[in-house]
């Protein structure tokens, strides 16, 4: 395990051991080391305080009250190692931050802190590892289980209930039975939670090898209705048509869809997690009594705005999830005409068209048929490739622009200007042998 420890982390863990600090490489670190998992952040906990820790590394920052210094490294690539003093923790009363720090004395104390097993081994530079709640056997039986009693760590830190469940997700651990119980118990106090961090926790479930299970999870355990409740309108709302692959409700498909969208960008699953969430709004029979969703697709994308804003998502990540979710439903005749694939491209953005393409696979399988891409889709990703090399056509590839239409028809700067060459690229966009200089100038000089 030692050779996985890049030099410059173990000079840190060094300086201080030789300055007569007991210290040890702590939490995730020794988790995936023991997975023989890639490791991204290098924790260590220490006897030293903070003060200690400073003067040993004067090039730090530290601006908390729970006793963790982070020291910045460039190699192998540019982190923060974190180094926390050993503490012991009381009094939470806002269920996320404790009321009272106090530094501890052992890494044992320390380690009796931490929310699960998994993440409670300390190590240290012998390899010597430090594990008194049998974290090494429940990582061996894929378990995540509490550390103590699961009634008090949930109820320390609430968020604890969603990385339970994140962790699972991660790595395809089974949650123990008295932590499973006692997540489903505190479910409510999730509410306790900000925003962002729920997020953050969803998107790493999403990003995660095993998305589908994960969201699952969520939901058995309750705190789906607290992160999405718009996800759970969907239950027991029929889709069954004569002739028509769906056969779940709104909210298994949303759920199948995740767990087949090929995609492995979470924004991107969020979407297909969500893609159907305006269904219920929408839901109507038409004259055979049949069940109806005129314009889901539409609503959806409102109610996914509203959703991520909820969630505190980026504006980037909003825009894509609400554009992913508006224009899913495009259609794959295979008679539409390249202009038509032109204004798809344009609406979707380039630069979202394999997303959407994913998102309609995941719909697809989601739905219970048993390909990824019909005959109609392939043909249609065919002729997209066709349209976007060597890139789409826009209005910049006018054969005249803005100066050409101001010297021929003596305007000034203006937007007439570009209403103009809207209409210009209209026509030429369903035609493109018609982008030529001089059909262009005839055009504007006899518009009818």
């Amino acid at each position: 395990m030692l050779s996985k420890i890049p030099k410059e982390i173990i000079e840190i863990y060094s300086k201080i051991k030789d300055s007569g600090f007991s210290v040890f490489f702590v939490g995730g670190c020794v988790r995936n080391l023991i997975l023989k998992k890639d490791v991204k952040d290098w924790d260590l906990a220490t006897i030293a305080t903070p003060e200690d820790i400073i003067k040993l590394f004067p090039d730090t920052f530290y601006d908390n009250k729970f006793g963790t210094v982070g020291v910045p490294v460039e190699k192998p690539y540019k982190q923060v190692v974190e180094i926390t003093t050993f503490r012991t923790e009381q009094g939470f009363k806002d269920f996320r931050h404790p009321t009272n720090v106090t530094w501890g004395k052992t890494i044992e104390e320390d380690l009796a802190r931490r929310d699960l097993t998994i993440n409670a081994i300390a190590m240290d530079l012998n390899a010597k590892l430090i594990d008194p709640f049998s974290g090494q056997k429940d990582i061996e039986d894929k378990l995540i289980r509490a550390v103590g009693k699961p009634e008090e760590r949930f109820k320390e830190d609430a968020l604890r209930l969603i990385r339970a469940i994140r962790f699972a997700s991660q790595l395809d651990f089974r949650i123990e039975d008295k932590t499973w119980n006692e997540v489903k118990k505190d479910a409510e106090l999730i509410n306790q939670i900000s925003k962002e961090r729920m997020r953050d926790e969803l998107l790493k479930i999403l990003s995660s090898n095993f998305p589908y299970e994960g969201v699952t999870l969520l939901k058995e355990s309750g705190l789906l209705k607290y992160i999405l409740p718009e996800l759970l309108e969907g239950k027991d709302i029929s889709q069954a048509r004569p002739g028509r692959h769906h056969t779940d409700d709104v909210l298994t498909h949303n759920l199948m869809s995740l767990k087949h969208c090929p995609s492995e960008d979470p924004i991107v699953r969020f979407a297909a997690l969500i893609h159907d969430v305006g269904k219920p709004e929408v839901l109507a029979k038409d004259e055979k009594g049949l069940v109806i969703f005129h314009n889901h697709e539409t609503v959806g994308a409102r109610v996914a705005k509203e959703i991520c804003e909820k969630l505190k998502f980026s504006k980037k990540d909003k825009n894509r999830v609400v554009n992913l979710i508006r224009w899913h439903m495009f259609t794959v005749d295979e008679h539409i005409t390249d202009a038509a694939i032109r204004r798809f491209i344009r609406r979707v953005g380039v630069e979202n068209v394999k997303d959407v393409i994913d998102l309609r696979i995941g719909d697809r399988l989601g739905g219970g048929t048993q390909t990824a891409e019909s005959w109609r889709l392939k043909l249609f990703k065919k002729r997209i490739e066709e349209q976007l090399g060597p890139k789409p056509f826009s209005i910049e590839n006018l054969a005249i622009n803005g100066n050409d239409i101001m010297k021929e028809l003596k305007l000034k700067p203006g937007p007439k200007i570009g209403e103009i060459l809207q209409k210009l690229f209209e026509e030429v966009d369903e035609d493109l042998s018609k982008n030529t200089r001089e059909y262009l100038i005839k055009k504007i000089k006899t518009p009818k």
